[in-house]
C-alpha cells in the first residue's frame, strides 16, 4: 500500500543504526534513490506480492505476520527505530523473481524509509561486495546445510523403514517358502496314497463317493473358524478316540490336523459310512493329505497376501505412483505409516486407532504428510521408550475448529517446559549426538503450516504428550503451486540482531 511522499532527510538517515556508518555521499544517493512515505494503518504489504521494497521504520509501530489458512498470524510487533524489513534478500535475486515472505501491517501512522529493491541490491553489491559474498555464502550455506541435514534425516528415516519393512516381509515370505517345501512333501504323499487306493479294492461308486467327500472336505477347509483353546482339545480328544476305536494308528498325529480344518466325528462317520472298513485307514490318510494340503494353500495365500499388502502400504506410504498432490484419505496415510513402522514401534507399544470415519478426503500432499507422521510417531515412540519402553501410542483423528484434526498422544515423560518453546526450532534435538539432526519436527511444522496452510501444536504433562495437527478441509487457491522447498520465515532485524 503506497504512503504519503515527506522530504527525505539526510541528518535523520544518518542516526539510524543501518546507515550510521555512511558518508554524506551515500546518505545523500539514498535520499535520492529512496523516498520517506508515511503509511496509514492497515497493510503496507502483503505475503506472496512481489518483493519491490525494503522498508526502514522511522516512527510509528509496525507488526508482521505469516498467513497460516484464511489468517494472518502475528510474529513479531515493534516501534524501534531502524528496524527493517520488506525485499531483504534483493541482492540474492532478480527484483522481479522475489516475493514478500511474510505481510507487514501499521496500527498506527507510521513514517518509513522506503528503499526499491533494485536500488537497495545496487547499493549493497557497490559499497558492501564483501560483506555481499558473504551474506550469499551464509543464505546458501545455510540452505544447502538444512537441505543436507534435511535430506540425512530422510536417509534415516528411510534406513529405519527398510528395516522394519523387510523384517517385516520376511516373516510371510519365510512362511510361504516353508508352506510350499510341506505342500510338496503332501502332494508327493497324496500321489502315493493315490496309488495305493487304485490297487486296493475300491468299488467305483465307493471311490466316487471319496471323491465327493474330498470336495466337501476341501469346501469345509476354506470355511474353517478358529476354536478356543479348550474346544480344540475337547474336539481333538474325540476324533483321537474315534480314530483308536476304529483302528487308525498314529490318530494323535491326525487329530490336530482335522480339528484345524473344522472337521469332527460327524465327518469321519460319513468316511466311515462311505468305505468298507478294510480301506477306511487308507481312505482317512488319503482325506488327511487333502486337508494338509488346503491348510498349506492358505498359509500361502495368507502369507502372500500379507506381501502383497506390505508393498501396497510400502507405495501408499511413499506415494510411487501418485500425483504430488491430491484429494486424499488421512486414515490411510496413517495406516500406511504405521504399518511401515510397525517394526520399529515394537510389540511392547500399544497403538490405539480412534478415527472418525466419517471425516471427509483432504486437499493435501499425501507423501510430505505421510513424513509428518513419521516424524511424529518416531518422537512418540522414543519417548515411551525413554520411560521403560512400555506404553501406549494413540491416533485420534476428529472435526476440530472446522478443520481436520490428527492427535498424536504417547504415555512417555513429556516435554519439560523450559524446552518446549524450541522443539520446533530448526537443529534442536535432546537426543544424543549421531543419533538426531532436530530437523524432524522443524520439517513437519512447514509441511503442515506453510504447505498445507494449517497448524502443528503441542501439549504436554508427564504420561501424556499430544502433538495436534489441524488441516483445512478445503484448499486455497494458490496451494497446488506451493513451493516445494522450505524457506525459512521472514524475520523482522533488529539493533541487536544486526550486530
Amino acid at each position: 500500500m503506497s504512503g504519503e511522499p515527506l522530504p527525505c532527510d539526510v541528518e535523520e538517515l544518518s542516526t539510524l543504526f543501518l546507515f550510521e556508518e555512511l558518508n554524506g555521499e551515500q546518505l545523500a544517493r539514498l535520499c535520492r534513490e529512496g523516498r520517506v512515505e508515511r503509511v496509514e494503518p492497515g497493510y503496507a504489504y502483503r505475503e506472496g506480492e512481489p518483493a519491490t521494497c525494503f522498508y526502514v521504520l522511522l516512527e510509528g509501530t509496525l507488526v508482521m505476520s505469516r498467513r497460516v489458512g484464511d489468517d494472518d498470524v502475528e510474529i513479531s510487533r515493534t516501534s524501534q527505530r531502524g528496524v527493517y524489513a520488506g525485499a531483504m534478500q534483493a541482492y540474492l535475486a532478480a527484483p522481479d523473481q522475489a516475493r514478500y515472505k511474510g505481510s507487514m501491517r501499521v496500527t498506527e501512522p507510521s513514517r518509513f524509509f522506503v528503499l526499491p529493491a533494485e536500488t537497495f541490491a545496487s547499493v549493497l553489491r557497490e559499497w558492501f561486495p564483501m560483506a555481499v559474498h558473504l551474506l550469499e555464502g551464509l543464505f546458501f550455506g545455510s540452505q544447502n546445510t538444512q537441505r543436507a541435514v534435511g535430506q540425512r534425516e530422510r536417509l534415516l528415516a528411510l534406513g529405519s523403514l527398510s528395516a522394519g519393512l523387510t523384517h517385516e516381509l520376511n516373516n510371510p515370505a519365510a512362511a510361504a517358502v516353508r508352506a510350499t517345501s510341506a505342500l510338496r512333501e503332501r502332494v508327493a504323499g497324496m500321489r502315493h496314497k493315490l496309488g495305493m487306493i487304485a490297487a486296493s479294492p475300491y468299488k467305483r461308486d465307493m471311490l466316487q463317493t471319496l471323491v465327493e467327500i474330498q470336495e466337501r472336505t476341501a469346501e469345509q477347509v476354506a470355511k474353517a473358524t478358529p476354536l478356543s483353546p479348550l474346544e480344540a482339545s475337547d474336539r481333538e480328544d474325540a476324533l483321537e478316540e474315534w480314530l483308536d476305536d476304529h483302528g487308525i494308528e498314529g490318530g494323535w498325529q491326525l487329530a490336530p490336523t482335522f480339528v484345524q480344518a473344522g472337521l469332527d466325528t460327524d465327518w469321519l462317520e460319513q468316511v466311515a459310512a462311505a468305505v468298507d472298513e478294510q480301506v477306511l485307514e487308507g481312505a482317512v490318510r488319503w482325506l488327511n493329505y487333502t486337508v494338509e494340503t488346503e491348510l498349506l494353500m492358505n498359509e500361502i495365500e495368507d502369507s502372500t497376501s500379507r506381501v502383497s499388502g506390505l508393498v501396497n502400504a510400502a507405495k501408499q506410504y511413499s506415494q510411487l505412483d501418485r500425483a504430488p498432490y491430491r484429494i486424499a484419505d488421512v486414515h490411510e496415510l496413517l495406516d500406511s505409516t504405521l504399518l511401515m513402522l510397525s517394526g520399529k514401534i515394537g510389540s511392547t507399544i500399544e497403538v490405539v486407532k480412534d478415527y472418525d470415519r466419517s471425516l471427509p478426503r483432504v486437499p493435501a500432499y499425501p507423501g510430505e504428510l505421510n513424513q509428518v507422521w513419521t516424524n511424529l510417531i518416531d518422537n512418540a515412540v522414543a519417548a515411551i521408550n525413554d520411560a521403560g519402553g512400555e506404553g501406549t501410542l494413540t491416533v485420534r483423528t476428529a472435526l476440530d475448529r472446522e478443520q481436520l484434526l490428527v492427535e498424536f498422544s504417547d504415555t512417555g515423560p513429556g516435554i519439560p517446559p523450559d524446552i518446549r518453546g524450541r522443539i520446533f526450532d530448526p537443529f534442536f534435538t535432546t537426543k544424543p549426538v549421531g543419533q538426531g539432526t532436530g530437523l524432524g519436527l522443524d520439517i513437519s511444522w512447514r509441511i503442515v503450516v506453510n504447505k498445507h496452510h494449517g497448524s502443528l501444536e503441542v501439549q504436554s504433562a508427564p504420561g501424556d504428550t499430544r502433538f495436534q495437527v489441524r488441516l483445512p478441509l478445503t484448499a486455497d487457491s494458490d496451494t497446488p503451486e506451493a513451493p516445494e522447498t522450505y524457506e525459512t520465515a521472514e524475520a523482522l532485524a533488529t539493533p541487536e540482531e544486526a550486530s
